[in-house]
C-alpha cells in the first residue's frame, strides 16, 4: 500500500477528487460572498495548510537554494493560478457547478496543446483522441 502512494496516477485521481469537492464547496461558499473575496479566503487557507505541511514534514528549504529561473516560473505559475481561481470563482458565482467545472477542465486540452508546442512533449494518436473527447465532453456539458 505504501508503494501505491508513490505513483503519479494515485495522486492525480486524488487531485481530481479534491478538485470536484472544491467546486461543490465553492459553489455553496460564494452564494452570499463576492467571488474575489471568496478567492482571497481560499488562498489564505491554502497558505496556512501548505505552511503547516512544510513544517510538519520537514520539507522547508532555504529560499537561497532555489534558482532564479525556478523562481521566475514559480511566480508565473502563481500568477496564472491566481487568475484561474479568480475566473473560476466568478464562473461559479454566475453558473451551475455541474457545468462550470467541466468547462474549467478544458485546461486538460490546453495543457496537451501547450506541452506539445512549448515543451516538445509528444502524444500518441490515442492520446489526442482522448484530448478531443475531453474537449467535446466539456462543450456538450456546457450546452443548455
Amino acid at each position: 500500500m505504501k508503494n501505491l502512494f508513490l505513483t503519479w496516477p494515485v495522486w492525480a485521481v486524488l487531485s481530481a477528487a479534491f478538485a470536484a469537492l472544491t467546486a461543490i464547496f465553492a459553489k455553496v461558499g460564494v452564494e452570499n460572498v463576492g467571488s474575489d473575496f471568496a478567492t482571497f479566503v481560499r488562498t489564505l487557507v491554502i497558505l496556512c495548510v501548505v505552511a503547516a505541511l512544510l513544517v510538519t514534514t520537514g520539507q522547508w528549504q532555504s529560499p537561497s537554494s532555489v534558482s532564479g529561473r525556478s523562481y521566475v516560473f514559480l511566480v508565473l505559475s502563481g500568477i496564472a493560478t491566481g487568475a484561474s481561481w479568480l475566473c473560476y470563482f466568478r464562473a461559479l458565482k454566475l453558473g451551475d457547478a455541474a457545468r462550470v467545472a467541466p468547462v474549467d477542465k478544458l485546461s486538460v486540452v490546453m495543457v496537451a496543446l501547450f506541452a506539445t508546442l512549448f515543451l516538445g512533449e509528444r502524444l500518441s494518436l490515442a492520446n489526442w483522441c482522448g484530448v478531443a473527447l475531453i474537449a467535446a465532453g466539456a462543450v456538450l456539458v456546457a450546452l443548455r
